[in-house]
């Protein structure tokens, strides 16, 4: 019989529930609305202190309306409580969350409601906010005689049902209160217009802006502030009291504020942002917040910029001494109201401005024809900058151009008060930001303070050191690196108008288009001290071919290397050069113009050793090196600064040829050299070496031919001499008359043809071949040829114990039969067939290569050892194994190898002697790659052999050497066989 009467019971509670529920959404009055959660609350709960509270946001105040307390007199429960910070009531209504106290009794933060506790012995409290859309609208106490704050969850789901429908209805309510109440600022701001435009001067404008505004904000006071830029402050221009107050007095309005000490709130209105300071909220930082409240003495502020052409004049603030939130009409009207102060606030001084707009344009154009007027720089800039100054009323016009050599930015022009000195530094290269800044920037860069503004923060130090705090920067020039900078700077904090700033961005371009000018004639000027270097240069060279100079002397390096060292201006400029297969260099000094540069005294420097000559030559074009990145070896012998730099660079000339020198530069670090100027350098080092490559090879050749010259006349006296004498033997052999003995006879006659066959060849050889040599057409069989040239190495074959075979010599005419050998230790035997051997050509020549040859041959061949000569016909369908160039090859009309319907003889001469590697390389690689290397082409036998294979081209013929596989030496001659017709 018990679950039924608690069944009743819970419906009871859903009914109750829905009636006042029903209630809530019916009833209108809140004061009703109040009463009807009050009974519910007396009704439902077994509360004994009953309190409910509409919270006030603005005052933050919470008013009373009732509910139950045990006591007849009610009237504690409709006062007014001003919410403390730190209180308990306060807690409930920011975080809007239920708070229960076990005592209020012990609760410190209570105040009034403890004193109520201990009155009637309250113990156990809950507080619970009314609250709809995160919007707190008031409260509820709940109080009981008993310890603790316990609710049950069932109670809790109703009372919270309860006070949320009733937050809902007070919300509503707040609403269409607030659209009653709403303040229209359309009107007022309407009206405020119409008086700006009745009124003349502008103190009344401003003084009716400030009335209408304190009027309908309603704070303590209004008061419009002034912004002066020479000195970067503000002031009070205008205030709703316009009576003096006591200075010491709380409500007077602040008189001078610097930027200085309003740095957030002067940024935040330089946007155009309205700044709004109220309770608990601020738009600006909270530890700035309270400073600036602290120098402005008040506890709410809203202040709206006033701004013309993007340019702060002012702005319009509403002070309140009390914390206060300041509602969206506020803020829109003090907006409203700054906005049409901005509109009237230049037309103050127009005629100024129409006059300084006048002046603006008048100083452009003074600037555009300093510019194309025939002034030089300096006289052109000068005239820039005094105009410049006068009109931005600045201290110092500097004028910077970035130095690619020195990586900084050098001042090109200046200019200051006369009691300031010039600046007389260099400012470093700019940081990565402060470049793209520069480089992204369509206008001029103003920085205000330069001690807070952390912008050029590598130039900042010395420009404070020289009195600048403000500074107005312009690229002048398009760049990576801005070439060129303009700056206009003042001793004290200030900052300049919109105008102004674009009037110094089209001054800046306009000085830029000067500095190209200047730019381009100093290039102009460098190229011309270049093209002077390169003539100078050439001029030297070209006088050292048509001079005879001693070749010991040095004059024409070192000229050179003055002429290379004014390109860059190095104080150290010297040649190491050498000869080919010397290992020390000898040092040329070109220029020593400075005492920490230059080499000390008894340095020798290895060429295969010394790091800066192997460095050169492993690369190709020139290097650049830093001093200190020399090895301690190097410094015993190069005195530089220790922040200095290093050019080095060979004097190579081909991949083939030797290098024979190293030019070394040395300056300082702090300058930097431009791509340009080295590639000058290189060129002309470059020519340099050609120059000294020709002048070697000329000084050899005119040496050679001197002393070819002196043997060939020698050689030529002696010959005529010997003819003479030969020639007189003859005539007094032919004096004395023929022997009587018959073999005596046969011997005298044979003697005496020999002797007249030689005299006869020596009177043609004195008269066709004094000074070059006569080709002659003779033909004579292969093995007649072999049987003389044998005869004459006869002793020494005998001396060397060589035995010596010939093969081929009975080969028949036509092509396959089998060959025969004969070896011929001593002679050359007779045979029908050789006949058909005989070569045509210059047979004396060719007799004196094959001798040449057999003489070599003897010469590597061992004691005992062997000597092959082999003989074979080739036709031209006959490949030979070594081919060459036809055009190489100098032939005669009549007889060319390998030509159709020709054949030729192959003489190939065979030994076990030993031969140098590099001479079989430097024979088969004729001519010769370098003529001033050392080669063993140079001297004999090697200079003999590349005779023969020369002299063998122009005579129609072939002379090849190679190795066999089985170590075998082979010189083969390739010669034209003499036809049926010959």
């Amino acid at each position: 019989m018990g679950q039924p009467q608690k069944n009743i019971a819970a419906e009871q509670q859903i009914l109750s529930l829905g009636r006042v529920l029903q209630s809530l959404r019916e009833e209108d009055d809140v004061d009703v609305l109040i009463q009807i959660i009050i009974s519910y609350l007396q009704e439902q709960f077994d509360y004994k202190l009953v309190w409910i509270a509409l919270y006030d946001r603005l005052n933050h105040i919470l008013f009373g309306k009732g509910g139950i307390i045990p006591h007849k007199d009610t009237s504690f429960l409709h006062q007014k409580f001003v919410i403390s910070p730190g209180d308990l009531l306060e807690q409930i209504v920011i975080e809007q969350h239920p708070l229960g106290v076990a005592d209020l009794r012990a609760e410190t933060r209570a105040a009034e409601w403890r004193k109520i506790a201990e009155k009637f012995q309250i113990q156990g409290t809950i507080i619970i906010p009314i609250r709809y859309k995160d919007r707190c609208l008031g409260l509820l106490l709940l109080g009981s005689e008993r310890w603790g704050y316990l609710l049950t969850g069932e109670a809790k789901a109703r009372l919270m049902m309860v006070l949320g429908e009733l937050g809902a209805v007070l919300y509503q309510h707040e609403v269409q209160l607030q659209q009653k109440q709403a303040k229209r600022t359309d009107e007022p701001l309407l009206e405020l217009l119409e008086n700006l435009r009745n009124l003349s001067k502008l103190n009344q404008k401003l003084e009716a802006a400030v009335q209408a505004t304190h009027k309908f904000v309603s704070p303590n006071r209004t008061n419009i502030y002034w912004f002066e830029r020479e000195g970067r402050y503000f002031w009070c221009r205008m205030s709703n009291q316009l009576v003096k107050i006591d200075p010491n007095s709380s409500t007077q309005p602040a008189a001078g504020m610097t930027v200085q000490e309003l740095s957030d709130f002067y940024y935040a209105l330089s946007v155009n942002q309205i700044v709004a300071i109220g309770d608990a909220r601020s738009s600006l930082k909270s530890h700035f917040t309270a400073k600036l409240l602290q120098r402005l003495k008040v506890r709410s502020l809203l202040a709206a910029p006033i701004i013309w052409q993007k340019n702060l004049l002012g702005f319009l603030a509403v002070e309140s001494n009390e914390p206060r939130i300041w509602t969206e009409t506020d803020k829109n009207f003090v907006q409203g109201a700054a906005g049409l102060i901005s509109l009237i606030a230049p037309h103050e001084n127009s005629e100024n401005t129409i006059q300084k707009i006048q002046e603006d344009a008048q100083l452009n154009s003074q600037i555009v024809q300093c510019i194309y007027s025939e002034y030089e720089l300096q006289d052109t800039l000068q005239n820039c900058a005094k105009k410049v100054l006068t009109r931005f009323a600045a201290t110092r016009f500097l004028l910077l151009q970035y130095d690619s050599e020195q990586n900084n930015y050098q001042f090109i022009y200046q200019s200051q008060p006369h009691n300031r000195r010039p600046l007389k530094f260099a400012l470093d290269s700019l940081k990565e930001l402060d470049e793209k800044l520069l480089q992204n920037s369509n206008e001029a860069i103003e920085i205000e303070n330069l001690d807070e503004d952390l912008r050029f923060f590598n130039w900042r130090a010395l420009l404070l050191e020289n009195g600048m705090r403000s500074l107005l920067i312009c690229k002048c020039l398009q760049g990576q690196i801005p070439p060129a900078i303009l700056i206009i700077a003042h001793e004290n904090h200030r900052c300049w108008t919109t105008q102004e700033k674009e009037l110094f961005w089209a001054i800046s371009q306009q000085i830029g288009v000067i500095i190209r000018q200047w730019q381009l004639h100093n290039r102009n000027q460098h190229q011309q001290k270049i093209s002077q270097a390169f003539e100078r240069t050439l001029q030297t060279l070209t006088k050292s071919y048509n001079s005879k100079i001693d070749p010991q002397k040095k004059d024409l390096e070192c000229t050179a290397l003055e002429q290379i060292a004014t390109i860059l201006g190095c104080p150290l400029a010297v040649l190491f050069s050498w000869s080919s297969g010397e290992h020390w260099a000898e040092i040329i000094p070109g220029v020593t113009a400075n005492s920490q540069f230059g080499i000390f005294a008894g340095a020798s420097i290895s060429t295969g050793n010394e790091a800066l000559i192997q460095w050169a030559l492993e690369t190709e074009s020139y290097l650049t090196l830093k001093v200190e990145d020399l090895p301690p070896e190097t410094r015993k012998w190069l005195n530089t600064p220790d922040k200095g730099q290093i050019f080095i660079m060979a004097l190579r000339t081909n991949t083939e040829h030797e290098t024979t020198g190293v030019v070394l530069l040395a300056d300082t670090q702090e300058r930097r050299w431009s791509e340009p100027s080295l590639n000058t350098i290189a060129n002309l080092i470059t020519q340099l070496g050609w120059w000294r490559r020709q002048k070697q090879i000329n000084q050899l050749l005119e040496s050679t031919t001197e002393e070819l010259r002196q043997l060939n006349w020698y050689k030529h006296r002696r010959l005529e001499e010997i003819q003479r004498i030969t020639a007189l033997s003859l005539s007094q052999i032919r004096d004395l008359g023929i022997p009587a003995n018959e073999l005596a006879q046969m011997r005298y006659q044979l003697l005496l043809r020999q002797l007249d066959h030689t005299a006869t060849s020596m009177s043609g050889l004195l008269k066709l071949e004094q000074w070059q040599l006569h080709k002659s057409w003779e033909t004579m069989p292969i093995a007649s040829l072999l049987k003389r040239s044998l005869e004459r190495i006869d002793n020494l074959l005998k001396q060397q114990k060589l035995w010596i075979g010939v093969h081929g010599l009975g080969q028949p005419i036509e092509d396959g039969e089998s060959p025969k050998s004969c070896l011929l230790p001593r002679g050359v035997p007779n045979s029908n067939t050789q006949s058909a051997m005989a070569i045509a050509g210059d047979i004396m020549k060719i007799e004196l290569v094959i001798h040449e040859l057999l003489v070599n041959a003897c010469n590597r061949s061992l004691i005992g050892g062997r000597i092959d000569i082999w003989c074979r016909r080739l036709t031209d369908h006959q490949p030979t194994q070594t081919k060459k160039n036809p055009s190489q090859l100098g032939l005669d009309s009549a007889v060319k190898v390998g030509a159709n319907n020709v054949t030729s003889l192959e003489l190939s001469i065979t030994h076990n002697g030993v031969i140098e590697a590099e001479l079989l390389t430097d024979l088969h690689e004729n001519p010769l790659k370098d003529v001033l290397a050392s080669s063993n082409l140079k001297q004999p036998p090697g200079l003999h052999l590349i005779i023969c294979q020369n002299l063998m081209q122009e005579l129609g013929g072939e002379l090849n050497f190679y190795q066999l596989p089985d170590n075998r030496v082979v010189s083969r001659l390739l010669l034209p066989l003499a036809g049926n017709d010959s």
